[in-house]
C-alpha cells in the first residue's frame, strides 16, 4: 500500500523526534486546521494522552478571536498552565506535517516563554 505525501511526512518527523528524545520526556503533538488549533501531551511509554488544549473549548471559543495567531497563543498558554499543574516541563515537539512557521512557530515560542523545555 502506498502512503500519501502527508502520511510520509508525518511518519518521518515522528520517527526523527522519537530517536532524539529520551524516555524522560513526553511528546507534544500539534494539529492545526484552517480555523482552529489543538495540541496534546502524550506519554509514549504508556500510550496515553495526559492533557490537551484546543481552540474549540468553550472558554476559548467565547473570546471571539479574529486573529488565528493570537488564538494559538491563548491555546499554548492554556496548555502550559495545565502542564505546570501536573509538574511537566520537559517535552519534545512533534510538529507533524506542519512547517515550523506561522501559527506553529508562535505556539512553540509561547510554550517556551511559559516554562516548557524542548
Amino acid at each position: 500500500m502506498k502512503l500519501s505525501t502527508s502520511d510520509r511526512k508525518k511518519f518521518r518527523v515522528k520517527s526523527k523526534v522519537k530517536k532524539v528524545a529520551g524516555l524522560d520526556r513526553l511528546r507534544l503533538c500539534i494539529y492545526r486546521s484552517t480555523k482552529n488549533i489543538s495540541a496534546q501531551i502524550i506519554d509514549d511509554k504508556n500510550n496515553k494522552t495526559l492533557f490537551s488544549a484546543s481552540s474549540i473549548e468553550k472558554e476559548i471559543k467565547n473570546l471571539k478571536m479574529k486573529n488565528k495567531t493570537d488564538l494559538s497563543k491563548i491555546v499554548a498558554e492554556r496548555l502550559a498552565k495545565k502542564a505546570k499543574e501536573k509538574k511537566v516541563s520537559k517535552i519534545y515537539f512533534d510538529r507533524g506535517v506542519y512547517k515550523y512557521h506561522g501559527r506553529v512557530k508562535v505556539f512553540a515560542e509561547t510554550l517556551r516563554k511559559n516554562g516548557m523545555d524542548f
